[in-house]
């Protein structure tokens, strides 16, 4: 864990494993545009992209298929309205997309595992990533509930954050979501895990390709069951692999 990570090695893990990610306000389909020609580029291609859901449609037309369309639902708030989830889940599978990344209700935990059942019932054959808000919940014991939630719904990944919140994806928090998956005989082998926030640089996506790595084993650190959501890290991972100076978020990235 402390050592100096190779970085191409590292950043070419990276760009196989990104969720490459627009959820601004005011996106509008010349951003997909770009985004999905940077998400197929002259270093290979991302796992997914990661967009609202209508620009599932659009997205989905522009890219090849070995890249994914991932998008949103129940997001940014995490609410505890179920027909508003299922909504943007049947919207998503509607328009051809091949992952859901919802937001569990996370001031509600009671109200969770209904949501995550009516959302899992609604994208059956897509892959479900349930996104924790671990900054919010904060207490271990917490985000520990809500792993169990999501893994009992039957989630394909846990997923840290939306990106929209002050704190976002920690190495704490991580470790607990890979401890949560680790420990259960029904998921140590085929969950995934999903930092997202925050990670805008090819040093700071090795951190939890290691922590990957140390829970999960090494053959865990593939698309299958990593991914990272980023939208600035791929132009360090650019850099990096076209030999310039890495180390430089994009402008303005939050996510």
């Amino acid at each position: 864990m402390n050592e100096k990570p190779d970085l191409p090695t590292t950043a070419r893990t990276a760009l196989a494993c990104l969720d490459l990610t627009s959820l601004n306000d005011a996106d509008t389909a010349a951003d997909i545009d770009t985004l999905c020609r940077r998400a197929n580029g002259p270093h290979g291609s991302t796992a997914a992209v990661c967009v609202w859901p209508r620009f599932v449609a659009q997205a989905r037309a522009l890219l090849p298929a070995h890249i994914a369309v991932a998008a949103v639902a129940n997001f940014p708030d995490g609410s505890s309205d179920i027909a508003r989830a299922v909504a943007d889940t049947r919207q998503i599978v509607d328009a051809g997309g091949n992952e859901v990344d919802v937001v569990i209700p996370w001031r509600d935990l009671d109200s969770a595992a209904a949501l995550l059942a009516a959302v899992r019932a609604a994208c059956p054959q897509q892959r479900l990533k349930v996104i924790l808000e671990t900054g919010e919940l904060k207490d271990a014991t917490l985000i520990r509930q809500a792993c169990t939630l999501a893994l009992n719904a039957g989630a394909d990944f846990l997923k840290t954050s939306t990106g929209k919140v002050p704190e976002n994806a920690t190495p704490a928090s991580a470790a607990l979501l890979l401890q949560a998956i680790a420990s259960r005989p029904d998921a140590a082998a085929r969950v995934g895990f999903k930092p997202a926030g925050g990670v805008r640089t090819v040093a700071d996506a090795a951190l939890y390709i290691a922590l990957t790595s140390q829970h999960l084993g090494a053959a865990a650190v593939n698309p299958r069951r990593f991914r990272i959501g980023a939208s600035g890290l791929l132009n360090d991972i650019e850099a990096v692999l076209g030999g310039a100076a890495p180390g430089a978020a994009a402008p303005g990235s939050t996510y």
